[in-house]
């Protein structure tokens, strides 16, 4: 377990994938456009898991001079998308069924977002998605589950 700012967080290895897997988690990635947009970068996938940083980019900046809470979002369901991706093979059909967020600090910097599947059950797949900003700060927690169509 590591501390992080009062918050205990269970650092685990990730699980490898094959690399015919983790290629074709990735080739997935690429057709996918959010990737692109919000410049998802340093990937790192594992068994039931993801974690990749997010830049900040001004231009999404909400109301405050900070990372727009929905767009936090987004990157925590993206990044619970291919957690679940692990799991189901690259090219299952799966779908947000629901998902809420908490807010804890604003978010000044890139994020690093770690996603991990909780249980991959037979139809639906809670996953847990924390994100951090560029100082170690968690600024927001989120759980996400889908659902395999």
């Amino acid at each position: 377990m590591n501390e992080m700012n009062g918050v205990r967080q269970a650092q685990d290895e990730l699980i490898p994938l094959s690399p015919e897997i983790e290629m074709s988690i990735r080739k997935r990635m690429d057709t996918i456009p959010i990737f692109r947009t919000l410049g998802f970068g340093e990937v790192h996938l594992g068994r039931g898991s993801f974690e990749s940083i997010v830049p900040r980019k001004s231009e999404y900046d909400g109301i405050f001079e900070c990372f727009h809470g929905g767009l936090l979002m987004t990157i925590a369901d993206s990044a619970a998308a291919i957690a679940v991706l692990t799991v189901c093979g690259s090219e299952s059909r799966i779908a947000t069924t629901d998902m809420n967020i908490r807010f804890l600090a604003p978010a000044h910097t890139e994020v690093k977002v770690c996603a991990r599947v909780i249980k991959a059950g037979k139809t639906l797949i809670p996953v847990s998605a924390n994100l951090w900003d560029a100082k170690a700060n968690l600024v927001a927690i989120a759980q996400v589950t889908y659902l395999k169509l």
